[in-house]
């Protein structure tokens, strides 16, 4: 095939002005030999003496070797093996938790699924890929995951921002995507702080937290598997001593303990509004409520703050949509100092 040969000191100048005119023959690799550079092309090129100066440089013919394409998303693995129409509607994301991948995958795609899991699998480069095959149900908050391909092992540890998370995907719930709110609260702890960690999961806010401050935290769960994985991540992450894991219903945890606190964590935004009372009766004068609700805005979140609490004053310090749960429904939190 034709290439331009090029003195090297001038080849990034020319390629440049190729690429302009769109000439470089992007499916095979520039390549080098003493002191020239030999740039694929799909035509010759005319005179570009205007753009750049080709004088010194001349037509020749040549071999290159074939341009390596890497698919850009999961979806590439999947063209002229899906129907295009059925392309859309396949998630365009994803959850990567640790070395497990797991998928929305439409019920009209049910016959495609395991070509859709080993896409996935390959394209992230991680073990296990699970399908969603159920909401999130029940009070330990877990989902039925089908695996579809790639090794049928849901345990994995996950790292975010030099934690590491030990978890089960099938045991426990756990959503990377609230990495960024994690570190959110993380960054306005402060030292000397006793914080509850009221729905704890596996442990994320309060690990974060404790690698970052000397704090006492009590971290509560009602899901035996999350207890157990909150306690080797206190291990993992040696933070041993500023979390103490608690297993249980939170509201007879409390009664049971009378803890006061100067900061409380209420990640549970389905239905953490029935647990708020607790929560205010828990909280020192002047301490800090972290509240999330699946709602639409954030009067009805602020509102049951301030009901609750009542008769103490409360002020928002701030408000945020966290994440999308479904079309005009968001995951919202709402920062509030209860005095």
């Amino acid at each position: 095939m034709i290439g331009l040969k090029v003195p090297k000191k001038k080849a990034d100048t020319i390629r440049r002005a190729l690429l302009k005119h769109s000439l470089v023959d992007l499916n095979w690799k520039i390549k080098r030999s003493g002191d020239f550079v030999f740039i694929p092309l799909k035509e010759k090129p005319v005179d570009l003496n205007g753009v750049t100066d080709l004088s010194d440089s001349e037509v020749v013919e040549t071999d290159f070797e074939a341009q390596k394409r890497v698919p850009k998303s999961f979806k590439d693995y999947l063209k002229n093996r899906i129907a295009p129409e059925k392309m859309d509607e396949i998630k365009k994301s994803f959850d990567i938790i640790g070395d497990v991948v797991i998928l929305e995958i439409p019920e009209d795609l049910d016959h495609e699924k395991y070509l859709i899991g080993d896409a996935a699998l390959k394209f992230t480069g991680r073990k296990a890929v699970y399908r969603k095959s159920s909401a999130i149900k029940g009070i330990i908050r877990t989902r039925e995951l089908e695996h579809i391909a790639g090794d049928d092992v849901s345990e994995t540890v996950h790292r975010e921002f030099g934690c590491r998370f030990m978890l089960d995907v099938r045991r426990v719930y756990f959503s990377p995507r609230l990495a960024t709110e994690r570190k959110r609260i993380v960054d306005m702890v402060k030292d000397g702080e006793t914080i509850l960690d009221m729905f704890a999961g596996v442990g994320p806010f309060s690990v974060a937290i404790a690698r970052k401050h000397d704090v006492k935290i009590y971290a509560v769960d009602i899901n035996p598997a999350a207890y157990h994985y909150t306690k080797q991540n206190i291990e993992l992450n040696r933070v041993q001593g500023k979390i103490k894991p608690l297993l249980g219903d939170v509201a007879q945890v409390l009664d049971d303990l009378n803890l006061e606190v100067d900061r409380i964590i209420m990640n549970l935004p389905g239905t953490a509004w029935q647990f708020l009372h607790h929560a205010v009766d828990s909280l020192k004068p002047g301490g800090i409520l972290h509240y999330y609700e699946f709602a639409s805005n954030y009067e009805k979140p602020i509102e049951r703050i301030i009901e609750t609490a009542y008769p103490r004053k409360v002020e928002i310090l701030g408000k945020r949509k966290v994440k999308s749960k479904s079309p005009g429904v968001w995951h919202v939190g709402v920062d509030a100092r209860i005095y």
